[in-house]
């Protein structure tokens, strides 16, 4: 049955697409969110265009202008919380009270970068050389190629697109096509909070079309993704003959150390809301969960009672603790690692699929018990509701274990030890570290980002200016200017 159709944005215009796709709901298969437009490469072309146009002008426009914009978009968005947050539950799978709770944080975003946008400063030197003054000031890059994944579809175009306006850019943004109606939504919002036409193009589409020839457009001057390592390098490869400036988040395989003195209930709390929460669908999850000898059985006992205690279903059902699945690939995504699991000589608890009131993709979240450090399914990103357990003797082997990985987005640790909680924060090899806590979870006003393979580039959130402006060093004889 055919939905309501929803276009691209392109030079301040609703623009038809050269196709459209359907959108369905991953609670309920028989609900379609709508239809969406689908730009081919000419369409993409007009909009990269309709960004370059435009950058001139916008990049010397007061910041007093880009807050009120970005300020008023953040108040249309916290208006709007609950709607939008119904809609994200609906298209991406998200609980309600996590999708309402995403959307309250993407509001805050585009606050926190309009106050960003009147303290964009620089730096008066004196010079090493007599008589030189040294001006370093930061100016806009240029345009900006979004690309953007279907896991957090408020949360994370925000902060791309919060900072790259607040910094003076153009930008051409590309989301996911499983969350169009969420990129819809948010891009409706900002012209009607006044962004000039061209500055903001929304052009959905596939990453072979559309996320190609950002990559490879020579009039687009950076590109910021999220996503998986693979896309990211395809993307990276494209971009670097071009000397185009990059910004890369490609996801973790993040450990959860639990040592013998960590309090068990906080642990178990921990590990349940970092590994299953969002369906285990955040790059910063807590997919390996790394637990010494003294607490292991005890740990996964509790660990096990309290995943019984979960309540699988409809996103939009207020009592439900996890959602579906995003769709029928990442579905059977991890029923193939479950399988491989069994395989290798783990033992998996939960993880069957449910046969619920609605079609959508439901499972049960997984523990697998006995992992070794070689298995494959301890080495690969999964993106699901599975969590792994590996046995370490103590917090030395733990503490390897949790280092042996290529990615190093998150990591984190339970522990009443000051000692070794110090000595983890040191010495693991990760961009980001938690203490007693999910490892899952950011605040916008600091950096996010990773080593490894995890990231590539300046971080996100709080360092975001580094990515989005350039520096500029001015040497100035004052004995030489005019009065």
């Amino acid at each position: 049955m055919p939905g309501m159709r929803f276009d691209n944005y392109i030079d301040g215009r609703w623009c038809e697409g050269a196709e459209y796709r359907g959108n369905l709901n991953p609670s309920d298969q028989d609900d379609l969110i709508g239809d969406y437009a689908q730009a081919d490469a000419a369409q993409t072309g007009e909009a990269i265009a309709a960004a370059r146009a435009a950058f001139p002008a916008w990049s010397q426009v007061s910041p007093q202008q880009r807050f009120d914009i970005l300020d008023g978009a953040g108040s249309l968005i916290l208006a709007r919380r609950d709607a939008l947050g119904w809609l994200l539950a609906r298209e991406e799978g998200k609980t309600l009270a996590e999708a309402v709770a995403e959307v309250g944080r993407a509001g805050q975003i585009f606050k926190f970068f309009a106050g960003e946008a009147l303290r964009l400063h620089g730096e008066i030197l004196g010079s090493v050389r007599p008589g030189l003054n040294v001006e370093v000031t930061r100016e806009p890059l240029g345009v900006v190629g979004l690309i953007t994944p279907w896991n957090f579809p408020m949360a994370i175009p925000a902060w791309k697109i919060a900072p790259a306006l607040a910094y003076g850019n153009s930008l051409v943004f590309k989301p996911s096509g499983r969350v169009s109606g969420c990129a819809w939504a948010l891009v409706d919002i900002l012209n009607e909070a006044g962004v000039p036409k061209g500055v903001v193009n929304l052009v959905m589409g596939t990453g072979a079309v559309v996320g190609q020839l950002l990559s490879e457009s020579p009039l687009v001057d950076a590109v910021s993704f999220s996503g998986s390592v693979q896309t990211g390098q395809r993307i990276a490869a494209a971009c670097l003959p071009l000397r185009k400036k990059l910004q890369l988040e490609m996801g973790g395989r993040n450990p959860m150390v639990v040592l013998d003195d960590a309090d068990l209930e906080v642990a178990v709390e921990a590990c349940v809301s970092g590994a299953f929460h969002a369906t285990g669908q955040r790059c910063t999850a807590s997919s390996r969960l790394i637990v010494t000898a003294g607490i292991h059985d005890r740990f996964v006992a509790a660990m096990l009672e309290r995943m019984a205690a979960l309540h699988v279903g409809h996103a939009l059902t207020p009592e439900v603790d996890i959602g579906p699945v995003v769709d029928a690939t990442q579905l059977r995504k991890n029923q193939d690692y479950l399988a491989m699991a069994r395989a290798e000589g783990g033992l998996v608890h939960g993880g069957e699929l449910l046969d619920l009131e609605t079609r959508g993709f439901f499972m049960r979240p997984a523990l697998v018990v006995g992992v070794e450090p070689h298995m494959r399914i301890g080495r690969e990103d999964i993106f699901g509701p599975i969590a792994l357990i590996l046995r370490a003797r103590d917090y030395a082997e733990a503490l390897a274990l949790a280092n042996d990985s290529e990615l190093g987005l998150s990591a984190g640790i339970c522990t009443r030890s000051l000692s070794h909680a110090s000595h983890f924060k040191r010495h693991v090899q990760a961009g980001m570290v938690v203490i007693n806590a999910a490892t899952a979870g950011s605040d916008y006003h600091v950096p996010f980002g990773g080593r490894k393979h995890s990231s590539y580039g300046p971080w996100e959130q709080g360092h975001a200016r580094d990515f989005f402006t350039l520096v500029k060093t001015t040497y100035l004889n004052g004995g030489g200017v005019p009065v």
